[in-house]
Order: structure tokens, then sequence, then C-alpha cells
């Protein structure tokens, strides 16, 4: 469990960065281009979304949360840490609730249980403490996959 907190790290920043996104469009309101498609009219439309502050800190969240999510995969099994990511639907779905008053139903609720015991049987039987293994080999002695073609001979 060693690197629990950071996979749990991720989960939050995924959450975050939805809720983020989310008050961002729910702030913008309608960003279709009037009238004619252009060119234009597209890129100014995807300016307008993309740096919105909410909208901008998201992304930026998304980014610290993938960077957190290479780490894990670089220490623990992809096996292991790929299931927690689900938790961050649990965490959206919750503050979903709370900030935007989004129904959480039943049904909602029982699935975010059966999320919250399948995340946690996958915790018990995996293996998160042992490091990925990698095989280190120095680029000039890099084999190629089978039938893959090298440099040299695409010359």
């Amino acid at each position: 469990m060693t690197y629990l907190p950071f996979i749990l790290f991720t989960v939050f920043t995924n959450a975050a960065a939805q809720m983020m996104l989310k008050q961002g469009m729910l702030t913008l309101g309608d960003v279709a281009p009037q009238g004619d498609m252009t060119a234009l009219g597209l890129i100014t439309m995807l300016f307008k979304v993309v740096f919105h502050p909410w909208v901008f800190a998201g992304l930026c969240t998304f980014v610290i949360s993938m960077a957190s999510h290479l780490y894990v995969l670089g220490k623990v099994e992809l096996s292991f840490a790929y299931p927690f990511l689900s938790l961050a639907y649990v965490g959206v779905a919750v503050a979903a609730w709370w900030f935007f008053s989004e129904d959480l139903n039943i049904w909602r609720m029982a699935g975010i249980a059966f999320i919250c015991v399948g995340t946690a049987l996958i915790a018990q039987g995996g293996s998160p403490t042992s490091e990925t293994k990698t095989t280190e080999i120095s680029n000039h002695e890099k084999a190629p996959l089978a039938g893959a073609a090298t440099v040299k001979d695409m010359v």
C-alpha cells in the first residue's frame, strides 16, 4: 500500500477536474457558434471554451492527475492501479449531488456501493508494493519487435 496515497491523489484530482469542467460549461452556457459553422467560428468557440477559467483549471488538473497516474503506473501493476480510477465516479457522483443538485437515486447509490466493494476486493488481491518488472536495455542493444521493420530495413 506504499503507493496508495498517489493512487488516491490521482482519483481525487480526476474527480476535481470533472467538477471544474462541469462548472465551466455551466458558466459558459451555450457555446455553439451562431450561423454558419466556419473554421474561424469553430476555432473561436474552442478558444472560448478551453480558456474559460473553470475549464482551463479543470484541464490543468487533468494534467496533474495524469502525471500522478503515470508515476503510479511505473511503480505498481496496471491491473491493481487502474480499477481505483473508478472511485473517481463515486467522488463525482457525490460532489455533483452536493454542488449541482444532480440526482443521486437508489440505483446510483447501489452502483456506487458495487464500485466501492469491487475496488476494495481488487485492493486486497493485488500486489501494489511490487515494482513493475522492467528490463533495461541500452538503446544500442534494443531488439526490434518480432516482425517489426528497423530503420535499416526501410532505407
